[in-house]
């Protein structure tokens, strides 16, 4: 349950990071105004508080390994939400990014 629990809160953490920097993005770039704005910077303080929910204490390794999800995350909000069709590097990147936080988070320690 511990990583499932884990794997949750980086999809979280992920949907407030992504979401809050795509709000600023509209915001700013597509003139859509202050009240995006504001909701993206709410999300991203959001993000900040998910992060320490994780059942590691580390915060180098929960930094490290959420930017593989921030990585993967962000492929797929363009493509959800802007129209963005990721080629077939974006996507081995994406993977061995996915690779990493596993081995980063769910590696046997101490043996």
């Amino acid at each position: 349950m511990t990583v499932a629990r884990s794997i949750l809160l980086f999809v979280l953490a992920a949907v407030a990071e992504i979401g809050g920097a795509w709000l600023i993005w509209q915001g700013v770039r597509e003139h859509r105004g202050w009240l995006w704005m504001g909701a993206g910077i709410v999300a991203l303080g959001a993000y900040g508080f998910v992060a320490t929910l994780q059942p590691d204490a580390q915060f180098g390794r929960i930094l490290a390994a959420y930017g593989g999800i921030f990585v993967a995350g962000s492929l797929l909000w363009g493509m959800a939400l802007d129209g963005y069709r990721p080629d077939r590097w974006d996507v081995i990147g994406a993977l061995i990014c996915l690779a990493g936080v596993g081995v980063i988070m769910y590696a046997p320690r101490g043996i």
